[in-house]
């Protein structure tokens, strides 16, 4: 954490920290739900991935949750089975790869098309606003308290902006143009999404990929906290 950050400077972003990620978790839960059962209902397998993707999300989140929760109760968390988790929640993402590209290989060949889903357009217009908003806030309090695993947990969510909007261009194409192959290819983008999400999660790369996304934010942008002391050696 900054040194330049008081204890109740502190104490108030942590507390910001986990409301992000209750928050995060309650949309997820909502999110999937919707796109599952949107996906089910119209046959489409990149919206079903997504749905399943958004549940992941919210394992992840309720990690950053739990984390947070014990450092104001206690100060301190389990670093090696928060990191054993953190794992587990890395394979999930690879099992959600392998069902999304049977599924998509299985639409490619099958002579029955899918049906068009207004449900799951709006869902994903709707997401596309609020990820990229949520993921940035987050990423401004990562970097205040320099905390990686809320810079992680904004990764996350960037990721999940990334594929509401490859989803979301895929529906709306195949809308407009009948053209079934793209739904299969959609979700074939989001098997490889979730692969890196997964690879990163294993390897904990998520956060050095964020603080070098933060060096180069800080050479054009110091309003977060303008002279504030360096937090790569702490």
């Amino acid at each position: 954490m900054s040194a330049a950050l008081t204890a109740v400077e502190r104490e108030r972003l942590t507390r910001r920290a986990l409301g992000l990620a209750r928050l995060t978790v309650a949309w997820n839960v909502v999110e999937g739900a919707v796109a599952i059962a949107a996906g089910v209902a119209a046959g489409l397998v990149s919206v079903v991935g997504f749905g399943i993707d958004s549940g992941i999300e919210s394992v992840a989140a309720v990690l950053v949750a739990l984390r947070l929760s014990a450092r104001l109760r206690h100060g301190t968390a389990d670093e090696r089975a928060e990191r054993r988790t953190l794992k587990a929640v890395a394979v999930t993402f690879f099992l959600l790869a392998a069902w999304v590209t049977v599924e998509g290989v299985r639409s490619l060949t099958s002579a029955e098309p899918p049906d068009t889903s207004v449900v799951g357009i709006v869902l994903l217009a709707v997401s596309l606003v609020v990820m990229p908003v949520l993921a940035e806030v987050k990423r401004r309090v990562g970097r205040r308290l320099g905390d990686p695993l809320v810079l992680a947990d904004a990764a996350e969510t960037r990721i999940c902006a990334l594929l509401s909007a490859s989803t979301l261009v895929a529906l709306v194409a195949f809308a407009l143009t009948g053209a079934a192959w793209l739904d299969p290819v959609a979700g074939l983008v989001i098997a490889a999404f979730a692969v890196h999400e997964g690879r990163e999660a294993w390897e904990g790369e998520l956060v050095c990929d964020d603080d070098h996304d933060d060096h180069d934010d800080d050479e054009h942008d110091d309003d977060l906290h303008e002279g504030e002391p360096s937090t790569e050696r702490r």
